[in-house]
């Protein structure tokens, strides 16, 4: 048996390296960004671990003998996942494995930005010891945090805020709202709502057709005067250019990003010494990753061995015959 890493972005890969070595099974890890690259790796593969590289539909077609492709991650946009169903294989993810990390990276960009950390340090290095230029500061207690989205890592985020004193709101048209009070959070009604209510606002939703450009000038015109936006899912969810307009008029105070589109050095948010920029980092910790590599490469083993994987995208292709390439 063949399996490939189309691209590792972790320390190593002798986690995988030695669960698949326990059933015979061969690793080669790849580079992979194209899709033609992952095509020229996995064509032949028995299954595929996938971290950021595409796995489009053109890729799941090359797969002659795939069984699974697992995402050593949460979210799903980089995988075609209805493209697998067709064929007859199976998707798995890891989908709670980093909902500590992310919550509190979440928390703490929200908390950098309330209380002007980035410029504050800033100016102290630049010998003031003032902090009179930076406000307002306002309280924390009291405040809403507006929740976009109410998965696990919103939830856990709730809990966090409601530690500090702060009341949450939150909007999910796929959560009843008898869920969200059941953790004591408020439902909305609409995203406009939500927005309009929250003195702050933090997105935990996944990339898709519903939620791409789901933050525009629109939306940000309903956010309050001096609002803070916090993002740690997708870039793509936020119109930058909208959200660049915005802190530029001065309706937001501040935005935490762990995400931003084609990151450079001359981006333009990070002209705005009131953004707080982190590179994709919310879902690390030595912890998180060791167990994201364990349990995606321990669905792979289940499948490849006769077994059921723990972590289902699309169950469906569990109970029906795989198609062949000819249908």
């Amino acid at each position: 048996m063949k399996v490939v890493i189309t691209d590792h972005p972790f320390p190593s890969a002798d986690i995988e390296r030695e669960a698949l070595a326990a059933i015979g099974a061969e690793l080669e890890v790849g580079r992979c960004r194209e899709a033609a690259e992952v095509i020229g790796l996995a064509r032949d593969a028995d299954a595929v671990l996938v971290t950021y590289a595409p796995v489009t539909r053109q890729v799941i077609d090359s797969l002659a003998r795939c069984k699974i492709v697992a995402r050593m991650g949460i979210g799903l946009d980089n995988v075609d996942v209805a493209a697998a169903t067709a064929r007859g294989i199976v998707v798995t993810n890891v989908p709670d494995y980093c909902v500590d990390e992310v919550s509190d990276h979440a928390l703490a960009l929200l908390l950098g930005c309330v209380r002007r950390l980035r410029q504050l340090d800033q100016s102290v290095r630049a010998g003031q010891w003032d902090f009179r230029p930076y406000r307002p500061i306002p309280r924390l207690r009291g405040k809403v945090v507006g929740l976009i989205g109410f998965g696990k890592i919103a939830r856990a985020m709730a809990r966090k805020c409601h530690g500090l004193g702060m009341q949450v709101a939150a909007f999910d048209p796929y959560v009843a709202p008898d869920i969200v009070r059941s953790q004591g959070v408020v439902p909305m009604r609409s995203l406009a709502e939500l927005l309009g209510e929250s003195d702050f606002v933090s997105v935990h939703v996944p990339l898709g057709a519903e939620t791409r450009g789901l933050l525009g000038e629109a939306e940000f015109g309903l956010m309050k005067q001096g609002g803070v936006l916090v993002n740690t899912a997708r870039a793509e969810v936020v119109d930058e250019g909208a959200l660049a307009q915005t802190l530029a008029s001065g309706r937001l105070a501040a935005a935490g990003l762990d995400v931003i589109a084609n990151p450079r050095a001359d981006h333009p948010l990070l002209a705005f010494p009131g953004v707080l920029v982190s590179p994709h980092a919310a879902f690390f910790s030595e912890e998180a990753t060791e167990e994201l590599q364990t349990r995606a490469v321990g669905d792979v083993v289940r499948v490849l061995t006769g077994g059921l994987p723990l972590n289902p995208v699309n169950p469906e292709v569990l109970v029906r015959e795989p198609k062949t390439n000819g249908g």
